[in-house]
C-alpha cells in the first residue's frame, strides 16, 4: 500500500492511518510504515501529529465524528427508541466496517473520565442528552440511558468487530485441522450451531430488551 502525497495536512494523515490499520491492522501502524505508505520521511508526519499515541486518538475521534453522516443519522428521529436505534445500527456499521479499529474505539482511554466509549465525544454526549431530553427524559433518566446504551454498544460490538479480523478468522482449513475436539463431544456435535453467525438479529434483540429497560425505568 503506497500512497504519493505532494502535500499533507493533518487529515490525510489521520485517513491514512485509518486505511493502514484497515489494511493491516494496529500492531503494524508505527510512524515510519505509515510514512513509507505516503512517500514521506516518517519525521515529516510529526509536522502534524505529535506522535503515535495524538495520531490513534485523532483515528479515534474521525471516526466517531463520522458516525454524525452516516445515513442513518441524517435523518430526525420522532422517538427516542428510533433515535437509539438509528444510533446502534450506526454504531454497529462503524464496527463492521473497521473491524481492526474499533477495539481501539472500544479500549483507548477517553480524554475525560465521563465520556464512555464507544460515543466518546463532548459533542456525541450532547447530542445524546439533549436528544433524550427532548423526548421528556429528566436529567438523571438521560445520564443513567447514555452509561447503559454505551456499555450495551461495546459489549454488543467488540465481539462482532474482532471475529471479523482476519487475524481472528485465520485460515479456514487450517482451524478446522487443528481442532482436536475428541474430548469435548458436546462441542463436537453442537460446532455447526456454534458456527452460525446471527449477529445482526442478537444485535437487535439485545438493543430491544436495553430499550425495553430504560422503558419501564423511566416509567417507574
Amino acid at each position: 500500500m503506497r500512497v504519493v502525497q505532494q502535500r499533507l495536512d493533518r487529515a490525510q494523515v489521520v485517513e491514512s492511518a485509518i486505511a493502514f490499520v484497515d489494511a493491516c491492522g494496529l500492531s503494524e501502524l508505527t510512524m515510519r510504515r505509515l510514512g513509507t505508505a505516503l512517500d514521506v520521511e516518517a519525521m515529516a508526519l510529526y509536522r502534524h501529529v505529535s506522535g503515535r499515541g495524538d495520531l490513534l486518538e485523532a483515528m479515534v475521534d474521525e471516526l466517531i465524528d463520522g458516525l454524525f453522516d452516516d445515513d442513518l443519522m441524517t435523518e430526525d428521529s420522532h422517538s427516542w427508541e428510533e433515535y437509539l436505534q438509528r444510533v446502534a445500527n450506526a454504531t454497529r456499521n462503524l464496527a463492521l466496517k473497521h473491524p481492526r479499529i474499533f477495539p481501539l474505539i472500544a479500549t483507548q482511554p477517553p480524554q475525560a473520565p465521563w465520556l464512555r466509549p464507544p460515543l466518546r465525544s463532548v459533542r456525541w454526549v450532547e447530542d445524546f442528552l439533549s436528544s433524550l431530553q427532548r423526548f421528556g427524559f429528566a436529567d438523571a433518566e438521560a445520564v443513567a440511558a447514555y452509561k447503559a446504551f454505551t456499555s450495551f454498544l461495546v459489549g454488543a460490538l467488540l465481539l462482532q468487530a474482532a471475529s471479523l479480523t482476519p487475524e481472528v478468522l485465520g485460515d479456514e482449513e487450517e482451524s478446522s485441522a487443528g481442532d482436536d475436539l475428541s474430548e469435548y463431544p458436546t462441542v463436537r456435535r453442537l460446532q455447526d450451531l456454534l458456527m452460525e453467525d446471527h449477529g445482526q438479529r442478537e444485535f437487535d434483540d439485545a438493543l430491544d430488551d436495553l430499550i425495553e429497560r430504560i422503558r419501564t425505568s423511566t416509567q417507574g
